[in-house]
């Protein structure tokens, strides 16, 4: 259900809801449950995929504001992905 007074369609809530369960799922899988998933290609991806599926829809909505907001969230959105790749170039991990 999005928030009152703004009419935004309901795929919104659960595009909030995929980054909320993501936001919560890292550190359970990092630091509580210890988790090897990064070791397996397959369950790699999925993370990747559902990440940056999740961090990228605030930059969409900060394009909604407008071109200013949508260039200044866009470079840190981008600059993350660049680096998660040369981490993953670097340590193999």
């Amino acid at each position: 259900m999005p928030a009152p007074g703004v009419h935004r369609p309901a795929l919104d809530s659960v595009e909030i809801g995929a980054l909320r369960v993501t936001l919560a799922a890292e550190p359970v899988l990092d630091s509580v449950a210890k988790a090897e998933f990064r070791r397996v290609r397959w369950k790699t991806m999925a993370y990747v995929l559902l990440f940056f599926a999740c961090t990228a829809r605030p930059v969409g909505v900060a394009s909604l504001v407008g071109r200013r907001w949508a260039v200044w969230s866009g470079i840190p959105f981008l600059a993350m992905a660049v680096l998660a790749f040369v981490q993953r170039a670097r340590t193999g991990m």
